[in-house]
């Protein structure tokens, strides 16, 4: 399964950073690709939690949903996607310096017959641009 690890640090508080990464309705203010979120459902605990999701990749629109499968205030969340593109978004924030350091990993398995064996290593390459734009729009729209 193939993964994606990016790391750094946002100059604003962790509460900050956290509530916003963890509110689906941002997703498609930071997450390129992102072109709707809908039917948000969150539980007290936020472990459970799901919304459901439409996703553009090398063109093509992908449904599913998106389920919180850990929840830790200002520290970790854990969720799980499935439909279109199965995969695991892990975060990992904690303080650093005045901001945030933050740790996301994403695992995930592109739809290769749908997209044919040849367009893997590209979309491989397309997700983890997504990847830093992502990162990038997050602390931009953090630190402003």
């Amino acid at each position: 399964m193939p993964k994606v690890e990016r790391s750094g640090t946002i100059n604003a508080p962790v509460k900050k950073v956290f509530d916003y990464i963890a509110n689906p309705e941002h997703e498609p203010e930071w997450l390129p690709g992102s072109v709707e979120i809908k039917d948000i459902n969150l539980t007290d605990e936020r472990v459970g939690s799901t919304y459901k999701y439409v996703y553009k990749l090398a063109g093509i629109h992908f449904e599913g949903e998106n389920i919180t499968e850990e929840f830790i205030p200002n520290k970790r969340i854990v969720a799980r996607s499935k439909g279109g593109i199965k995969s695991s978004w892990t975060w990992n924030f904690e303080p650093h310096n005045d901001g945030t350091k933050i740790d996301v990993l994403i695992e995930y398995t592109i739809p290769i017959p749908v997209l044919g064996k040849i367009a893997e290593a590209l979309v491989l390459k397309q997700i983890k641009r997504e990847t830093d734009h992502a990162f990038a729009n997050i602390k931009d729209i953090m630190e402003t």
